[in-house]
Formats: structure tokens, sequence, C-alpha cells
């Protein structure tokens, strides 16, 4: 699976949430459709994926949500030379941005967000609102909020993520974690980068 690429800052970040189905071995990964069919991965610690509320229509829109087992498994979410960003890849991004409470309007996309919460995409990231689903299986709050994955872990029942609301432009994070049985969405970001001097920087 080739990803779109864009350059913030000394980064590259694909432009659009992950909508994979597949591992980067080509393992599927498990579709979760039914309320019990995602706890169940959730109380089993394995991967899942679903659309919100279902509809494959808002896989076009918002990509897909991934239970955080799917973003961490071994055999890869991202495709080769993409990686799930860690909190401090975020911390990048929001930095060269501006920092968090101003980096917000600068990704957000310039429509779909809630009573007019639309951002400038100054940045090109064009963050759309792709709401969550809790580990029970509720849908929750597309328009209003966007959420992220970050491959940091927590505790051995919590994870990190980074989110967008309709009313800030502040980048939450840090002190943020969601259970790993929610589902959220996945931004991805390659594992080469360049340095000022335009040189190409490959990480392992």
């Amino acid at each position: 699976m080739n990803l779109e690429k864009i350059l913030i800052g000394n980064q590259i970040w694909s432009p659009r949430n992950l909508d994979s189905s597949s591992f980067r071995n080509g393992d599927p990964i498990p579709e979760a459709t039914s309320s019990q069919a995602w706890k169940k991965a959730a109380n089993a610690g394995t991967p899942a994926w679903c659309y919100y509320e279902n509809e494959e229509v808002n896989g076009d829109i918002y990509g897909k949500l991934y239970n955080w087992f799917a973003v961490t498994d071994p055999r890869g979410l991202a495709p080769r030379g993409w990686r799930v960003p860690s909190n401090d890849d975020w911390a990048v991004l929001a930095e060269y941005l501006g920092y968090e409470d101003k980096a917000g309007v600068k990704i957000k996309a310039t429509s779909g967000w809630y009573k007019d919460g639309n951002g400038t995409n100054e940045s090109g990231f064009s963050g759309l609102p792709g709401g969550s689903r809790d580990d029970d299986g509720t849908f929750k709050s597309v328009g209003h909020f966007a959420i992220w994955w970050c491959s940091d872990e927590y505790d051995s029942n919590l994870a990190r993520y980074r989110s967008l609301f309709y009313f800030t432009d502040n980048l939450q994070f840090l002190y943020n974690y969601y259970h790993k049985g929610d589902g959220l969405s996945v931004r991805c970001v390659k594992n080469e980068a360049t340095s000022g001097w335009g040189e190409k920087i490959v990480r392992p």
C-alpha cells in the first residue's frame, strides 16, 4: 500500500488517516462490526478495525478506526517505510506549527467540523473529525473531534493519543490516555525525513 505524503517541517506525514484492512505482511486485520465482536477483541487484546457506525462511506472520509492492539501488532499496521507516530513525533509537528496551543488550526481541514470549528489547513495535514469507538462498541462524536493513536503505551490497559476538538485549536497531548480496546484513527509518519540542509534522514 502506497500512501500519499506531505512534508511538514522535517517530517513526512500522510495527509489522510489510515484506511488499511491488512497488516504490512498481508495478513488481514479482523473487522469487528457488532458491539459484541468489538468488546470481545478489546477483552482478548486482539487487533480489530471498523468504520464509524460501520458505514463504509465514513471510511472514504475519515479512514478506519483501529484498536491499539492493531496499532502495535508486530506484523506492522503502517505500510513499509512508515510508522504510527509516537507522542514525540506529534510534539515535533506541534513545535514546528507553533506549539500545541496554535498547531490545531493549522492541521484542521477547512471544512467538515461541527459549528464551523474548521481550520486553515496551512500545514496540509487535512485533519478531519472522525470520532471514536469505545471499548464497549459505542460510537461517538464524529464531526466533533479527531483522535489519533500514539504508539506509546501508558500501562497494561491504557495508551497515549492526540486529539483535536471543534471548539479549540489546541492539539491535546501528554496526560491523555485511552483504553487500548477503544477505536481511534491512525495517521502515519514516514521513517525518513529531511534535515535543515535538505539531506535525507532515514530512521530504522
